[in-house]
């Protein structure tokens, strides 16, 4: 199965009062194993940026003046996550300025049935727990040294592991190459099945023939003085 594993930056909270997104980062996904193949894009806002929003991801007004506008790149974006489960960390904030960014070019938004929300699913495993994206990748073990900010596509790359934790840790993709459902099955093969193959043999009879009886009983008479009859009576 293909997933679209995101990430989003933008200059605030609410598209609704003038906030716009400034970068989004995807990661494909195929069968819960990363293929490699990522969109990453950062846009103009035409607006100015809040000094705290500049302060989490360091993305400054100078910096995206230049930047393509999101209508610029939306059917690059939209050929890239094609009809694939969108997975994002607290997605409705995701979801609800990449669906206001499709509507104000004019395009249809994304179906809220393909979400699928990362911080719901820790909050099911891990309730009572810190949920934030880093607290959850120091959980599991995943490498965020690198991220000394906040960015799209690396906070997209970090989600994409700690999606794969939370549902079901890295024996989702024993095998090497390409050939990961087929090995799960075999894997997991149950025993009933590999029993139902095995050539069933008759029982071999394990007594002594009178023969050997027969020598064992003079081996034992030439031995001298056994420790098993040492305070025998006759």
């Amino acid at each position: 199965m293909r997933e679209i594993v995101f990430d989003t930056e933008t200059t605030g909270l609410n598209p609704a009062t003038g906030d716009r997104l400034v970068e989004i980062g995807c990661v494909e996904l195929v069968n819960r194993v990363e293929t490699g193949n990522s969109f990453h894009c950062y846009f103009n806002p035409q607006r100015p940026m809040p000094f705290e929003a500049e302060q989490v991801h360091g993305l400054s007004e100078r910096f995206l003046s230049d930047k393509p506008l999101f209508a610029d790149k939306v059917e690059e974006l939209l050929d890239f996550i094609g009809d694939a489960p969108l997975v994002a960390h607290n997605a409705s904030f995701d979801f609800g300025f990449l669906n206001w960014e499709l509507g104000a070019c004019g395009r249809p938004i994304v179906d809220m049935g393909r979400m699928v929300d990362t911080l719901q699913i820790a909050r099911k495993i891990h309730p009572g727990a810190k949920h934030s994206l880093d607290a959850l990748c120091s959980r599991y073990g995943i490498d965020r040294s690198h991220r000394v900010k906040h960015g799209a596509l690396l906070d997209a790359q970090l989600l994409a592991q700690l999606y794969v934790e939370l549902t079901g840790g890295r024996q989702i993709g024993l095998s090497i190459g390409e050939a990961v459902v087929e090995e799960v099955v075999v894997v997991a093969t149950p025993r009933a099945v590999v029993a139902a193959s095995r050539t069933i043999r008759a029982i071999r009879p394990h007594f002594a023939s009178e023969e050997e009886l027969e020598r064992h009983k003079a081996f034992v008479e030439k031995l001298d003085a056994p420790l098993w009859l040492e305070g025998a009576t006759g």
